[in-house]
């Protein structure tokens, strides 16, 4: 069980002992309210009314957090308990009171996450991992899917050419599949839960160095630490310095994130559900085509998509293109499908926007799917949790 899991175990046990106890001193309110027969010319009922209008209303009382992908994330945090030595927190603590001292650059970071906040963070929790490796593009490419470094890295998660080849990203002239951010997310996440099973026993920090400095340097100097009586964790190591900085800078701003207002940070709102739909093409596809009869500005495409390098898709290289999550369901499926086989995308959609009052179990009956069908494919960990507006994907293909 991850420490995750027995948090949110912790808050549901917390919570309902919370509410039991609220429903009985409600319970015992009402009780002691309640008109006593036998008292002679008492209108109990108008009393008990005036008190119950001065009285807050038990419901209203119980203040929700809304739900968004900030809150979201922290509730996958999964580092914040830890407690680290002096030394380390002290490396911590030096990258907290740098990223604050430009909170500027923390908005600016952050707002640029927009488009992909709310999805990473479904992937990170479909594989249970810790929320904070959601925040490794902050550290990797300030959340700019279109980044390049002077030695050769390219894109949200910052791969070199050679370790996106290994992984399986294709890059051509027309392609690059650093670039796009579904693929590329897919191969990162893929790369540090490998490395962490093969190398380090499960260990996501030293994982993590590996991924910046490479598992051989790493593996050499989880080596020389031990040799000198340590135990090889990440904050035993003497690594290059980029190396060294790379984790507390995670820890850093992970802790921001979990309270921005201790830290006079405000963050964009972004709504839970990803701001993006996938539509997985049959044939070749311009934006400035898709745009048309999407009826969505190309600009916007275009930065949904940075890994075709001339606004062109093609299935021989990568067959998902990425749309707003507002565009019409019809529509996408239209474009997937091409128009002669409208009745059939109609009939058989591969999404569906949920509306006001719908429920996982009702949109599961009404397109012929389990609820854990659904919530597989969407990364949804509570049936409970669905919001008006979002996108739901309901096929693998």
């Amino acid at each position: 069980m991850t420490n995750r899991t027995i948090r949110q175990r912790l808050l549901l046990s917390v919570s309902s002992t919370t509410l039991t106890a609220l429903l009985l001193c409600v319970s015992a309110q009402s009780q002691a309210s309640a008109p006593i027969s036998g008292l002679a010319n008492k209108t109990p009922s108008a009393d008990f009314a005036t008190t119950r209008d001065d009285r807050p209303h038990f419901w209203e009382s119980l203040a929700l957090e809304p739900q968004n992908a900030w809150s979201q994330l922290r509730n996958s945090f999964a580092w914040q308990d830890e407690q680290l030595s002096a030394q380390a927190q002290a490396r911590v603590d030096k990258w907290i009171a740098y990223y604050r001292s430009s909170p500027e650059n923390i908005a600016t970071i952050t707002e640029r996450a927009t488009p992909w906040l709310a999805w990473i963070t479904q992937q990170i929790n479909a594989r249970n991992l810790p929320g904070e490796i959601a925040l490794i593009p902050f550290i990797e490419s300030s959340f700019d899917p279109s980044a390049r470094s002077h030695r050769g890295a390219a894109g949200l998660w910052q791969f070199m050419p050679g370790t996106g080849d290994a992984l399986g990203l294709i890059r051509n002239g027309q392609y690059d599949g650093r670039l796009d951010v579904v693929a590329s997310t897919q191969a990162a996440l893929d790369y540090i839960e490998m490395q962490a099973d093969q190398w380090y026993e499960g260990d996501l920090s030293l994982s993590l160095a590996a991924y910046n400095a490479g598992a051989g340097r790493v593996n050499r100097a989880v080596r020389d630490a031990q040799s000198y009586g340590k135990s090889g964790q990440y904050w035993d190591l003497q690594l290059p310095d980029e190396t060294m900085h790379y984790v507390p800078k995670l820890h850093a701003i992970a802790t921001i994130i979990a309270d921005p207002e201790r830290y006079n940070v405000i963050l964009p709102d972004i709504e839970i559900a990803p701001a993006f739909a996938k539509v997985r093409l049959r044939n070749t596809l311009t934006l400035r085509e898709a745009s048309k009869r999407l009826d969505v500005d190309q600009s916007i495409l275009a930065e949904l998509n940075p890994g075709l390098l001339n606004d062109t898709m093609n299935p021989r290289h990568g067959q998902t293109l990425l749309v707003p999550n507002e565009a019409n369901p019809e529509r996408m499926a239209k474009l997937a499908l091409g128009d002669r086989n409208a009745q059939v995308a109609t009939a058989n959609p591969t999404t569906y926007r949920v509306e006001r009052g719908d429920n996982l179990s009702t949109i599961a009956a009404r397109h012929n799917l389990t609820q854990q069908h659904i919530m597989r494919l969407n990364a949804i960990e509570r049936p409970d949790s669905l919001q008006p507006g979002q996108l739901l994907t309901l096929s693998d293909s």
